[in-house]
């Protein structure tokens, strides 16, 4: 198959307006389901993930069935469906996000789904009311179709780690606070309470997302000059930051206090699963030992 296409490369730059309008209709997607499905620990109820076509919520309960929604980034649409065969879209054109609030609260509505969720972005500095937010309108179909396939590549990659790992461990799953796919390795240790200071973000969803001691990666569309792949651990062991042996383009950002791996240093490799893996492993293997973590629960 041709590299290209394995790896699909998206300039961040090219596409910075489409991504934050989409990482809006995404906040609006993923409180939805966060509204109607059972808690889980860490937060892995309001997750999305990548799916066929796009990025799916997943069935969600509600009454005596289920609904899910799904952004279709080959049609573009997202396609809201119940399990007693109704369904409903809203166009993925160049929009604002208060249109496309409104239409997806319409439609849920219509679907006898009606949802109430927090109207405000978290994670973001500027955290427009989303019925008020006509700044972000932007639309570039090809480009996220382009980061869609990203997304499944990166997930197709990180996936095939999971089974090393005998402990405790999250699916791959797209949070969009943040924006990012990402996947998470726990000790099974409580962790001293997070910090917070994540912009519009209350401490206590930090402190329950960061509750045990982990060691996460993950891609985002930031970080390089067409994405980054990310690793860190919580609570940082001592000497963590200070890594040899890591693959050609990868280096520790100490304002962001995590590893960081561009997407092109992966893509534009010889071998980018091997690439990637590697730091994948290698920032991993680095925090289980530095933390002393169990070794009989580490790795098959």
């Amino acid at each position: 198959m041709n590299e290209q296409l394995e790896w699909p490369r998206l300039r961040v730059a090219d596409w910075t307006d489409t991504r934050d309008t989409l990482h809006m209709w995404a906040q609006i997607v993923g409180k939805v389901r966060m509204a109607h499905a059972a808690p889980v620990n860490h937060w892995w109820h309001v997750t999305l993930y990548p799916s066929a076509r796009g990025l799916t919520t997943t069935a969600v309960p509600h009454g005596d069935g289920a609904f899910d929604a799904e952004f279709d980034f080959v049609d573009h649409q997202l396609r809201l469906r119940t399990t007693d065969g109704r369904s409903r879209s809203v166009a993925l054109v160049a929009k604002p996000v208060a249109e496309f609030y409104a239409q997806t609260m319409a439609a849920l509505t219509e679907l006898g789904v009606p949802t109430s969720i927090h109207a405000v972005p978290n994670e973001v500095e500027n955290a427009i009311p989303f019925a008020e937010d006509n700044t972000h309108a932007a639309y570039d179909p090809e480009a996220a179709q382009k980061f869609w396939r990203q997304l499944l590549r990166a997930e197709r990659a990180m996936s095939g780690l999971r089974t090393e790992f005998y402990g405790k461990a999250s699916p791959v799953h797209f949070f969009w606070g943040a924006m990012d796919l990402a996947y998470s390795r726990f000790s099974g240790r409580i962790a001293p309470p997070h910090p917070g200071g994540a912009p519009n973000c209350p401490p206590s969803v930090m402190r329950e997302g960061y509750s045990h001691e982990l060691a996460s990666c993950g891609f985002w569309p930031g970080g390089g000059d067409e994405g980054a792949f990310y690793a860190y651990a919580y609570p940082e062991p001592a000497g963590y930051a200070d890594l040899d042996g890591l693959p050609e383009g990868a280096y520790y950002d100490r304002a962001m206090g995590e590893y960081l791996l561009p997407y092109e240093s992966v893509a534009g490799a010889p071998d980018p699963d091997a690439v990637l893996g590697a730091f994948l492993r290698s920032t991993f293997a680095a925090a289980a030992d530095l933390a002393d973590w169990d070794h009989q629960t580490r790795t098959r």
